[in-house]
């Protein structure tokens, strides 16, 4: 029986787990060992908000053709809606659970996708620079995105979103460090 309890899959209530729980993944490969840890809870809301200005629009076109008498009555504006509602509640859950990250001594390990899994390990040693981005929506929840670059052409960035901004300071502050120690 495992003796770490990791949890698999979303809790029943389906609100995201608090930031700093282990999550596990299907993932399997010798970085099984290090557990998870998930992105801040209030990046679900971030995800959700961008997901209604997402909608919106096919929302607005929906009622306009519904208005116009150009369908039958529901035909169009009930499916739009139905799928909005989910594209709004379910999918940024589905997205945040699929996300987590493990940050070792010398090496940033980032598990995303739900359809196609990527599993990179970023070697600190590899980093040419490291960026840190807030829009709009994550300044509303002081939220973070870190972006680091790495030597090479394919997959060059790692990009992870929804850190606490001060997580994503303290992330990017020790990957710094590590260089600074490696180079001298």
């Amino acid at each position: 029986m495992d003796e770490n309890p990791v949890e698999t899959a979303p809790p029943a209530d389906m609100t995201p787990a608090p930031a700093g729980t282990p999550v596990a993944t299907p993932l399997t490969g010798p970085l099984d060992d290090e557990a998870l840890t998930p992105l801040h809870p209030a990046h679900v809301k971030v995800l959700r908000l961008q997901a209604v200005l997402f909608t919106l629009p096919f929302l607005i076109a929906a009622l306009v053709l519904e208005s116009a008498g150009l369908v039958p009555l529901g035909a169009i504006i009930v499916p739009v809606a139905l799928l909005a509602t989910w594209i709004i509640i379910q999918a940024p859950l589905k997205r945040y659970y699929a996300r987590g990250y493990a940050m070792g001594e010398d090496r940033l390990r980032v598990v995303r996708g739900l359809l196609f899994r990527s599993d990179s390990v970023v070697p600190f040693g590899r980093v040419q620079h490291i960026d840190l981005d807030q829009g709009p929506l994550e300044r509303m929840y002081d939220l973070a995105t870190l972006t680091v670059h790495t030597a090479g052409t394919h997959n060059a960035s790692v990009r992870l979103p929804g850190l606490a901004n001060n997580d994503a300071v303290a992330m990017r502050e020790a990957i710094r460090a590590h260089i600074r120690r490696e180079t001298l």
